[in-house]
């Protein structure tokens, strides 16, 4: 009787769940709205009367300014909160980051004076410096290391897919509405992620009920696998951060420095480059600007794979540093406007090819008690170091009288040096 039950009972043929995927979806909507709410100004530090408004008209190092204190309350904030994602979990941490965006959106619309609209950036930043570990965190937890290439590929599409369908909406919503639309629409736009992340995510497969155990089982056997980094094999109680004496470690995040000196640079000045310089009109900006993350998207989504048909991942982040700064060396010096422009955008698209890798082999050498904190020291030394160049382009172009070219090759050397490093670890396997 009990074989002839064992036989018919639909549990041992059930299929695992798909959750994590559902979970990926989430993940990639979070960081697009995160990212539409940070790029936002890099549309209206080109509009005239919101230079009026606040003061700054003909003033780089200030409009460059407006971006570096977003990125030094980031990176302090990645540092400072990232640790907490270990001990409240992502769920809870996402939602006070997320809440932290929709109020600084909405002070942004309401303000009137240029250090208010600092100090709108600066709580924006702290908020999506709590926000950035977390997503990590999610992956580290749900994913299995065969599919964290294309799970952090599928997040990180938000990098581009945001800035993407940001520049030419804001461009219209600035046209019509004025500057101060762009920032009400973005506070309402920041309740979708709210609410899906406390409706439907969990901080662990195990305690999500969408999630079965065949799910469960899949995800805990693919992250043990003994071809893993020893850091997975962690006691439990251990305090040190042990990541912080491995050279690997160091190596990604000046190289992940240099990702993102490249990506602030030129988030924060390519409209107001491709309008001063190159002469394209406002209403020219907004396909133009998009086409450098249109081109990211793309690349992140076919190198996230094959990360993981490979294994290769620092392999990808060489190439793709490497990539980048040869396209913005020879935009740069491009006489063409419109050869310069596409150059520029295949520069920035090259980011995409790589980006995942730094996410994918973090997690693959951290311990994952210590992923939150990795991944907010990781990104918060990054983000800080790079919240300097946005300003530092002002000043060569103040400098100059007029010329971008001091920053875009400052740029080009950041790329290079994070080349290197990543083509180290790749040598080393990593």
């Amino acid at each position: 009787m009990s074989s002839k039950i064992q036989e018919v009972n639909p549990i041992n043929n059930e299929k695992p769940t798909k959750s994590r995927i559902f979970l990926a979806g989430i993940l990639f909507l979070t960081l697009l709205v995160a990212y539409l709410d940070r790029v936002n100004l890099s549309v209206i530090v080109a509009d005239k009367s919101f230079l009026t408004q606040m003061g700054i008209t003909g003033k780089p190092v200030l409009i460059g300014l407006l971006s570096s204190v977003f990125l030094f309350a980031y990176g302090i904030s990645n540092v400072i909160l990232g640790p907490f994602g270990d001990f409240i979990g992502p769920k809870k941490a996402m939602l006070i980051a997320i809440s932290f965006w929709i109020l600084a959106m909405t002070m942004g619309g309401l303000v009137s004076t240029f250090s208010f609209m600092i100090a709108a950036r600066i709580l924006l930043g702290a908020g999506e410096g709590l926000h950035w570990p977390m997503q990590s965190l999610y992956v580290k937890n749900w994913f299995p290391i065969r599919e964290r290439g294309k799970a952090n590929s599928a997040w990180l599409l938000g990098l581009f897919v945001g800035p993407a369908i940001a520049m030419p909406i804001f461009v219209q919503l600035t046209t019509n509405w004025g500057w101060r639309s762009t920032f009400t629409t973005l506070a309402l736009v920041g309740l979708i992620p709210l609410l899906l992340i406390a409706v439907l995510t969990k901080d662990r497969p195990s305690v999500s009920k969408l999630t079965n155990q065949q799910e469960i089982d899949y995800i805990k056997n693919g992250s043990d696998l003994s071809t893993s980094s020893s850091a997975e094999a962690e006691t439990e109680g251990t305090l040190k951060n042990l990541f912080l004496k491995d050279y690997r470690f160091w190596f990604l995040t000046i190289a992940y420095l240099g990702s993102s000196s490249i990506w602030w640079g030129t988030m924060a000045w390519l409209p107001s480059y491709l309008k001063t310089i190159r002469n394209f009109s406002f209403a020219q900006l907004g396909s133009l600007a998009s086409l450098p993350y249109i081109l990211g998207a793309i690349t992140v989504i076919v190198c996230g794979y094959w990360s993981d048909r490979t294994g290769k991942r620092t392999v990808f982040g060489a190439v793709g540093l490497t990539l980048a700064s040869l396209f913005i060396l020879f935009g740069a010096k491009a006489q063409d406007n419109y050869i310069s422009a596409y150059l520029l955008s295949c520069g920035i698209g090259s980011i995409g090819i790589g980006i995942h890798s730094f996410w994918s082999a973090l997690q693959n050498i951290t311990p994952p008690r210590q992923l939150g904190a990795a991944s907010g020291i990781l990104n918060g030394v990054a983000q800080f170091g790079s919240a300097f160049i946005p300003t530092v382009i002002g000043f060569f172009i103040q400098l100059s009288g007029g010329s971008y070219n001091g920053g875009l090759f400052f740029l080009v050397g950041l790329g290079l040096m994070g080349a290197a490093l990543m083509a180290v670890l790749a040598v080393k396997k990593i």
